[in-house]
């Protein structure tokens, strides 16, 4: 959506648009710390407000994708890569090599999650009061260095400790990877962007699945195939994290890719998020709100409740599979397609959810393919001749990773503040955390090859996940409409266009009531959108279903 002065200009006037235009006459003196409490506002009030057409401001998103969305890729790839080596390696003898017994390996599985959840509180902090990507880039330095170290250990005391830091460095991932898409696109773009992002998932479980393939066939006298894939891994992402360190711009304004004008437009087009970009200041009165609005809660319960299911499925994944009736290698060839499976309907579900602006009735479709997958894999004897049916429940149960991104752009989407999104974030990632933690304590090697109670405790998940995502609209609509009256007090309309979620065709067709003008109508002092203010003291903030 474009920005343009309050006076109407004609559609030449602005196509032609090649300098920086200060919309309004600005007072000499800069505007109070109190008022511009973005650093984002504090940008476009030195720099003068912009007048720029529609395809301007594509062809800045266009260079935003190919910067930024590629760093994220590569982040998430390894973080899940790295997470996931453990998965890999269960099939390859780690068990045996390192004298474990089977609590043991759960527990090896769910250490890395405590340790994320030990630094949740500290990662929130850091995120809000430091550059985002110098704290992303280290912190990817560091956790590879945490997975490159696993080859050194031999035992559980040893692994469990190692995993713990890999956990707690780990845990700037996710919600570094929210700030980020937060703070570069508008929430009618996010969606699909957290999609992709969160779809290496899929991708890991491809080229892990292969490059896993490879090395187990390493074998050695000095060395346990266990330990080459975690040199491999860890060795990858360290590599990685120093390239994120050099090209990983902290913010829009402080992206020297970008030209000035670039920058302005890349900040501006913001505005309608209502959500402002960066403060670098900690807000006690938001982390306060944070932990007494129940929105945070019931992301929360959704987040950890399908995070119990895809806890235990995704570490006894491959033992599940090759109970089936598979051999080693098999099994790891077989999570080739569930990693397909997982890109396609990550990113389809994020386009439909797109589409239909309905992400809570989005959830609760996809929803039923795992609850599907699942009543599959209860029901079906095991016998040598149902694996193909077994295989299918299983790749239908894949499908359980759409929903986290849903949730992750979701619970994004409707929390305004600097403070307050960082630490929703933080509570949503450590119910993420905690369902990760108990999932694979629900399974157990005693009831292979069944595993009938984790299997149906998965199946609860599913199905109370669904019926969350039919639920939590109709509290989303109820705040909708106490903001409809607390704008009417004010002397404001009731009713209040979502600019930020406007679809290509919308942005580029004139709006009734002029709405391409607005932003240049509201001077940069007086916009909610750029003045640090929580989602529930915005009165302009609109909330998603």
């Amino acid at each position: 959506m474009s920005s343009e002065s309050s006076k109407p200009a004609s559609p030449s006037m602005v196509e032609d648009a090649d300098t920086i235009s200060v919309a309004r006459a600005a007072p000499n003196t800069a505007p109070p710390e109190a008022v511009l409490a973005d650093k984002a506002a504090k940008f476009i009030s030195e720099h003068g407000e912009i007048e720029f057409s529609y395809d301007d401001e594509r062809a800045v998103l266009k260079r935003v994708d190919m910067r930024i969305l590629p760093l994220l890729l590569g982040a998430y790839f390894f973080q899940q890569l790295d997470k996931s080596s453990l998965s890999y390696v269960s099939i390859f003898g780690i068990l045996q090599d390192a004298h474990l017994a089977s609590h043991e390996y759960s527990w090896l599985g769910s250490i890395l999650y405590f340790g994320q959840l030990a630094f949740q509180p500290l990662a929130a902090f850091l995120l809000v009061r430091l550059p985002t990507g110098k704290v992303i880039g280290t912190a990817i330095v560091l956790w590879g260095a945490s997975e490159a170290l696993l080859a050194a250990c031999t035992d559980f005391n040893s692994l469990v400790a190692v995993r713990f830091f890999l956990g707690a460095f780990e845990a700037l991932i996710a919600p570094s990877c929210i700030a980020i898409t937060q703070m570069w696109w508008r929430r009618s773009e996010q969606t699909l962007r957290t999609s992709y992002w969160n779809a290496m998932n899929g991708v890991t479980q491809v080229v892990g699945s292969l490059v896993t393939y490879g090395l187990g066939h390493i074998m050695s006298d000095k060395i346990y195939r266990y330990q080459v894939i975690f040199v491999f891994c860890g060795v990858l992402t360290t590599l990685y994290g120093i390239t994120f360190l050099f090209f990983m711009p902290d913010s829009p304004m402080e992206a020297k890719y970008l030209s000035e004008r670039e920058q302005l437009i890349a900040v501006e087009r913001l505005r309608a998020n209502q959500m402002g970009v960066a403060s670098r200041k900690w807000r006690w009165d938001h982390a306060l709100e944070t932990l007494l609005d129940l929105k945070t809660w019931l992301w929360f319960l959704i987040m950890t409740s399908i995070s119990i299911a895809s806890g235990g499925i995704g570490t006894f994944g491959n033992l599940i599979v090759k109970d089936f009736g598979y051999t080693n290698f098999n099994a790891i060839l077989f999570n080739i397609p569930f990693g397909v499976i997982q890109v396609v309907i990550t990113i389809g579900s994020a386009a439909l959810a797109t589409k239909l602006r309905r992400k809570g009735l989005v959830t609760a479709l996809v929803s039923l393919l795992p609850i599907t997958g699942t009543i599959l894999m209860i029901t079906v004897p095991r016998n040598g001749h149902t694996k193909g049916v077994l295989l299918f429940g299983y790749y239908l149960v894949s499908c359980l990773g759409a929903i986290t991104p849903m949730i992750f752009t979701w619970q994004g989407q409707n929390t305004g503040g600097d403070t307050k999104k960082k630490t929703t974030t933080a509570v949503v990632i450590t119910g993420m955390c905690a369902g990760n933690i108990i999932g694979p304590h629900l399974f157990d090697t005693k009831d292979a090859p069944l595993y009938r109670p984790g299997l149906i405790s998965a199946l609860v998940q599913f199905v109370f996940v669904g019926t969350l995502g039919l639920l939590i609209p109709l509290y989303l609509m109820y705040l909708n409409k106490r903001h409809e009256k607390k704008r009417v007090q004010l002397g404001k309309r009731a009713d209040r266009a979502d600019e930020s979620m406007l679809k290509k065709k919308e942005m580029q067709q004139p709006q009734e009531g002029d709405l391409g003008h607005k932003y240049q109508e509201t001077s940069i002092e007086d916009d909610n959108g750029f003045q640090d203010l929580s989602d529930l003291k915005n009165e302009d903030f609109i909330y998603v279903y």
